[in-house]
């Protein structure tokens, strides 16, 4: 990791998330998760419960890097950071962060895929193991016609739920949650392949096989989620290391 290069008001522990964070924004662009400049993803800042960071509204996701993050107030206050952040963003965000204090990052997305099963009435379905992995930790919000009213705040915070890692937004896209950004990025990856894999079983026209909900649920709890850290502590410094090699200025 290279030295901080912002003030010294950064703790190390803050340097560390924003790299971790910057580095998520890059492989939205690996895994093709971007939607021009309009998803986002947060983190809590370490020893600030009531701040959090994420990019300016006019990045696109190649553009972030750990010092342009914006530093923001669940409030909606600019700590630091010279953009205003995505207003749905920080509507989305900060009420999610407010209500599960246990949770620190979000990220949210409007894929393809993500979209599509966001669409469907039975959501997201046990067809395969990547879905088996995350479906016990799956919720389910239904889409308001706005975005900045007091109520969708309450709505959120109800749907996300202690024990909750996934929001399905119906007719919107995902929103996966961590205790860490590895966390995050594993529930993030795996949902959005499950989710993929339902398209492209569903559009076969083939009738198809539904595991149990005794094999769901054995094989979440065999990953280890969310009792203990998840296999996403062990992905990370595998993705770290190809971002090294793709873009490595995201820790600048």
């Amino acid at each position: 990791m290279r030295t901080n290069p912002l003030s010294a008001d950064i703790s190390s522990e803050e340097w560390q998330v924003r790299t971790d964070l910057a580095a998520l924004h890059r492989l939205y662009v690996h895994f093709g998760l971007t939607d021009l400049i309009y998803t986002h993803i947060t983190a809590r800042v370490p020893g600030e419960p009531d701040h959090y960071l994420i990019k300016a509204d006019e990045l696109l996701m190649e553009e972030v890097t750990a010092s342009n993050l914006l530093k923001v107030a669940l409030d909606g206050t600019l700590v630091s950071g010279g953009y205003p952040p995505n207003l749905a963003g920080h509507l989305i965000h900060s009420t999610v962060l407010r209500a599960r204090p246990d949770l620190h990052v979000l990220a949210h997305t409007h894929s393809r895929c993500g979209a599509a099963v966001a669409a469907m009435k039975d959501g997201l379905l046990p067809l395969s193991q990547f879905a088996n992995m995350v479906i016990p930790a799956v919720s389910y919000h239904p889409y308001q016609d706005v975005t900045t009213a007091e109520a969708e705040c309450a709505a959120l915070a109800r749907d996300f739920p202690d024990g909750k890692y996934v929001m399905v937004m119906q007719n919107h896209g995902l929103l996966a949650a961590g205790r860490s950004v590895a966390e995050c990025f594993y529930y993030l990856y795996f949902t959005e392949m499950a989710c993929k894999i339902q398209v492209d079983v569903l559009a076969s026209g083939q009738d198809p096989i539904l595991c149990s909900d005794s094999i769901v649920q054995g094989l979440y709890t065999y990953k280890g989620a969310p009792e203990v850290p998840p296999t996403g502590v062990r992905v990370w410094p595998a993705m770290l290391r190809l971002l090294d090699r793709k873009m490595p200025d995201y820790k600048d």
